[in-house]
């Protein structure tokens, strides 16, 4: 319950310091967002998550599958419960791995020469 007051109360500090910065206030900060946004920068690095997207996000829900089904075979497994422990923490690691380097953009593969990052 002390929780949710608090949140309630920081709400509502919120809005009260948000009405008395007022419209003006708001269009200023939206008006240097969109500065930011529209900066040649920000733009090439939205088009590199979209391209991002389009070629390999399709990919990711087939990998993230099979991580968890290499996950939950070492929580099965035989043992005392620090090695089923340390069976899934391994098993875990190697599924990371194992999603990165499915979805992981070509550009950024071992032995190719361009430099794009996310």
């Amino acid at each position: 319950m002390r929780d949710k007051l608090i949140f309630v109360a920081g709400l509502a500090t919120g809005y009260v310091l948000g009405s008395r910065a007022g419209r003006a206030r708001y269009e200023q900060i939206k008006k240097n967002w969109l500065k930011v946004w529209e900066t040649d920068a920000v733009q090439q690095k939205v088009e590199l998550v979209e391209d991002f997207a389009k070629t390999r996000a399709s990919e990711l829900p087939k990998a993230l599958f099979a991580g968890v089904k290499k996950v939950s075979s070492g929580i099965g497994g035989n043992g005392t419960p620090g090695q089923k422990l340390d069976a899934t923490i391994a098993k875990t690691k190697d599924a990371v791995d194992d999603v990165v380097e499915k979805v992981k953009p070509e550009s950024s593969a071992p032995g190719s020469s361009s430099s794009a990052t996310l």
